[in-house]
């Protein structure tokens, strides 16, 4: 089930929570997908921040893309092990970017880091996903 890249428009139809939304694919390559969400007064949270769930629902989307587009030979999916999220700054306006990036693409488990950036570059979140590689049985 190997793929090298995805339209944005592909990415984005896998995903309908990620359309709802409001996120565009801009890269999606089995190297590094990118994705944005902009600034919106209904994805924040008390003060005007962007909530950060907005956030790791970004991350998670690019990350989740880009395991699928890092799937061995024989895979049928895989399964979330683990996430984490660390805040690092709010985001008041603009938007934010997503780049996922695989750490690990094994037989069994594939590894993703995801930087969230705000409109001027600066991090705001570091994600680490884990997923499970399913096979059929």
């Amino acid at each position: 089930m190997a793929h090298d890249a995805l339209t944005p428009a592909q990415a984005l139809a896998t995903m309908p929570f990620s359309g709802l939304m409001g996120v565009e694919f801009t890269t999606v390559t089995a190297p590094e997908v990118r994705a944005t969400l902009a600034w919106a007064p209904e994805r924040c949270t008390i003060g005007g921040l962007m909530h950060g769930g907005a956030l790791m629902a970004l991350a998670d989307a690019t990350g989740a893309v880009t395991v699928f587009l890092n799937l061995p030979e024989g895979a049928t999916g895989t399964t979330t092990v683990s996430s984490a999220t660390n805040f690092l700054r709010g985001v008041r306006d603009g938007h934010v970017e997503a780049i996922s990036r695989p750490l690990h693409a094994g037989r069994t488990t594939i590894v993703v880091e995801t930087d969230v950036l705000d409109a001027a570059g600066k991090r705001v979140a570091k994600v680490t996903q884990t997923q499970a590689v399913l096979r059929a049985t």
